[in-house]
């Protein structure tokens, strides 16, 4: 069953509650977020996206998950 924006952004704040985060497609399959934390501080890109993937619970993972492809960007706050 594909995902909803909103319960993606759930699991995403969930993780990051003081992040913003916007996410955005409407097929449930394809989708992307943005995703800007102050944890992310001192982070590279790869591990910032890693901790995002994480708070996913699993939702992508193999031909079987739920998130098909998620377009993320991730960045600390200026």
């Amino acid at each position: 069953m594909p995902m909803q924006a909103q319960e993606i952004e759930d699991l995403i704040r969930a993780a990051f509650p003081e992040a913003e985060i916007t996410v955005q497609g409407n097929d449930g399959v394809h989708m992307a977020a943005m995703v800007v934390d102050p944890s992310f501080k001192g982070m590279n890109r790869v591990q910032q996206q890693r901790a995002v993937y994480a708070a996913l619970k699993g939702k992508m993972d193999g031909p079987s998950g739920e998130l098909h492809a998620l377009a993320l960007t991730t960045k600390a706050p200026d």
